[in-house]
């Protein structure tokens, strides 16, 4: 399953700091489908993102009743990402 979407880079200030993109809702809704064949636990779900020309490997996380995406600074600086930045995001999820 693929999705693309645009999003604003936020960061949050929780346990474990992190710059993320939102999924939106129409995204979360095709996520949800295909959550309980993916998932590994806690609602995490794998999947090979690109922005860009870089892509990697990562698990979207479940917050606020839909997912977000966790941006490494790799990621961020490799394409000149910064904080309220709206990037295009492909994600490729394996179903």
């Amino acid at each position: 399953m693929d999705l693309r979407f645009a999003g604003e880079v936020f960061s949050w200030r929780g346990p474990a700091p992190h710059h993320f993109v939102a999924v939106p809702e129409d995204g979360c809704s095709a996520l949800d489908a295909v959550a309980p064949m993916v998932s590994y636990g806690w609602g995490m779900i794998p999947a090979t993102v690109r922005i860009g020309t870089t892509s990697w490997t990562t698990s979207l996380w479940p917050r606020d009743a839909g997912y977000v995406v966790p941006l490494k600074a790799a990621v961020r600086g490799a394409e000149g990402i910064d904080l309220g930045d709206t990037v295009t995001v492909l994600l490729t999820i394996e179903v």
